[in-house]
């Protein structure tokens, strides 16, 4: 029995995120992502109407990925905020083995946003729902005398998205665990 064109869509999409996430929107081919998702061209094109439908439905599984999984640990009260916070900068430090080195929203945001409204919508929403689930999480970390009531909030959840996307760029450009938890470290003194 065929499988349903919905599981072909989504196994398809999975496969392009990690195509566009390895290596940028502009460096993926259309025979890369043939490649990558097992479809040809015609069935990319007639699934997908284009190369940047797809980009968007992959960034979109990206960051819903991603940020659900962030919002779960950051909601997680069963666990101190700053453990929480610990957690999230140590995604960074150590990645899952097969995911690609970086961040796809930060790709997307240096190679696509300036010049994309839709993309650069798109993250935009994303960023918004991130920092609304840190400066919740700081507030509470505030309340319970973990933080330094005295901060910023809203400030902190800055420097956590900041600092999240800088560890990334610095370990696409080949900086090592080493580095990455030396970052994590100073940014959690500094919280």
């Amino acid at each position: 029995m065929a499988r349903p064109r919905k599981f072909e869509e989504e196994r398809a999409v999975e496969a392009a995120m990690r195509a566009f996430w390895a290596d940028g929107y502009e460096a993926t081919s259309t025979q890369e992502l043939c490649v990558a998702t097992g479809l040809g061209r015609s069935s990319i094109y007639n699934t997908f109407r284009s190369k940047h439908d797809l980009f968007e439905k992959s960034l979109a599984r990206y960051m819903d990925i991603n940020t659900t999984s962030m919002i779960e640990v950051l909601e997680d009260g069963g666990r101190p905020v700053r453990e929480r916070l610990r957690t999230i900068l140590q995604w960074t430090v150590d990645p899952e083995a097969d995911d690609p080195v970086g961040c796809m929203v930060v790709n997307a945001m240096v190679e696509l946003a300036p010049r994309d409204a839709a993309i650069a919508e798109r993250i935009e929403g994303d960023e918004r729902r991130r920092l609304a689930a840190l400066t919740a999480a700081i507030e509470e970390g505030m309340r319970a005398g973990e933080i330094d009531a005295g901060k910023d909030a809203r400030a902190l959840a800055h420097f956590v998205v900041a600092t999240v996307s800088g560890m990334r760029v610095v370990a696409r450009g080949g900086a090592g665990r080493r580095v990455l938890a030396s970052i994590a470290d100073t940014a959690m003194d500094a919280i």
